[in-house]
């Protein structure tokens, strides 16, 4: 029961080239950086990722981007990454982009075993209609494109058909944890840590405190256990690194 792994490079040693990683954070808030370093140092590439963006500045997922690591990104939001931008209307990089609700459901319902939902979301846009560029060809047009989705009535309201996702790893940062994998997350880190970790086969969790079995008070617990196989204990420098993407301030 004990899940803990010495370091962030043991915990993430088997993944390969072509892995599919479901990554935690949203913005540069809960984002999972030391497990993301330790990927970035196995040397693995081609990655196909699932996460609300693709990391800011040099934190984050933008150190797997400007690596040129990812293949693929299920995503939605782009937003100031000129980086991702770049290589995505270049046509280096395919990108899933969906609504960021629908992409919460389809990671908490492959999670929970659920192949597939009908969602409104979408419906009478590309989303569902398809034609979304998935990739372009470098020249200004596009080189694959979104496939239409089944579309059915509800209740007089048409809904589309959406896929539950499932990754070979998961990527989550929370603020405690205990060896059995039971995980607490803080305030806005939360984000999608929950349920990128339901998402993942192998599900590896650095936590800024570890604490042992039964110090966590079970109603207290964001994440059980059964969705965590591997925990890495930050060390305290690891913990505080929480970098800002936009500093405001009122005088």
């Amino acid at each position: 029961m004990d899940k803990v792994v010495s370091t962030a490079e043991q915990a993430v040693a088997d993944v390969r080239d072509g892995a599919s990683l479901a990554v935690g954070g949203f913005g540069l808030s809960g984002v999972p950086n030391t497990l993301i370093q330790a990927v970035h140092a196995t040397g693995a590439s081609d990655l196909a990722v699932v996460s609300n963006n693709c990391g800011a500045m040099d934190s984050g997922l933008a150190v797997l981007l400007t690596a040129g690591r990812i293949a693929r990104v299920t995503g939605s939001y782009i937003g100031a990454n000129k980086e991702f931008a770049r290589r995505y209307l270049a046509g280096e990089l395919e990108v899933e982009l969906i609504p960021q609700g629908t992409l919460a459901e389809r990671l908490r319902a492959g999670g929970a075993g659920i192949p597939a939902f009908y969602t409104p979301a979408g419906v009478g846009t590309q989303v569902a209609e398809g034609g979304l560029p998935w990739r372009f060809d470098g020249r200004g047009g596009v080189a694959l494109a979104s496939a239409p989705k089944e579309v059915r009535v509800f209740d007089g309201e048409e809904h589309a058909l959406e896929h539950g996702i499932r990754t070979d790893f998961a990527l989550v940062r929370a603020a405690r944890g205990d060896r059995h994998g039971n995980l607490v997350f803080s305030k806005s880190a939360r984000n999608f840590n929950p349920l990128a970790a339901m998402a993942g086969r192998i599900t590896v969790a650095e936590v800024e405190e570890l604490v042992e079995p039964g110090e966590i008070d079970p109603d207290h617990v964001h994440l059980p256990g059964i969705f965590v196989q591997r925990v890495v204990a930050l060390t305290p420098g690891q913990a505080a690194d929480k970098k800002i993407e936009q500093r405001t301030v009122r005088g």
